[in-house]
């Protein structure tokens, strides 16, 4: 009777539940690890030769994809670029474009110039994502400063070890974020 039918009921519930949580769960880390501005991402990923997973993994550290996003430093946008990087690249992107420093909140300059700078990176320190994440947080001088230090020497373009606090927790955030991109969206982007 009533015991039954109650047992049948928390079985049916309970298979519900078990067919419908790995759904639920990919939602959660969809929602955790966006793709936003897949237009904007999607090109310059094809004009720079870069992942899309690997520009979103750096969107999603640097900003959290709000492209009004300014650090303590001044970074600004998206990619988080502070203005003296803006004007390096600028001279190398853009050099006729009337771009100013506050075109990096408008998401396509952003993502434009960050993914350029990425590219420069990874071309820099021989695609060695590890590496070129650590050049894009603290600039090529300490990279490079570092590749010359007899505790750092590995093949020259790659660092095997990141001394600084800050500089090896940005490192282990890039590469755990694109490993979770790559594990959720892998190559179906």
């Amino acid at each position: 009777g009533l015991k039954l039918r109650t047992k049948l009921i928390a079985l049916v519930l309970a298979v519900v539940v078990l067919l419908t949580l790995p759904t639920a769960v990919r939602r959660v880390e969809e929602y955790l690890y966006p793709c936003k501005y897949p237009q904007v991402v999607e090109t310059y990923a094809a004009a720079y030769d870069l992942d899309p997973l690997l520009i979103y993994t750096f969107i999603r550290t640097e900003s959290g994809f709000d492209p009004m996003a300014e650090s303590e430093v001044g970074a600004r946008g998206l990619m988080q670029m502070t203005e003296e990087t803006f004007e390096w690249i600028k001279t190398k992107l853009a050099p006729e474009e009337n771009l100013t420093f506050e075109d990096l909140y408008d998401p396509d300059c952003a993502v434009r110039f960050g993914a350029y700078y990425l590219r420069l990176c990874l071309d820099r320190y021989g695609g060695d994502v590890a590496t070129a994440a650590a050049a894009y947080h603290s600039g090529w001088g300490t990279v490079d400063s570092l590749l010359n230090h007899e505790d750092y020497v590995g093949d020259g373009k790659t660092l095997p070890s990141f001394p600084y606090s800050r500089m090896n927790h940005y490192v282990e955030k890039i590469l755990q974020g694109y490993e979770r991109y790559t594990e959720l969206y892998g190559s179906s982007i």
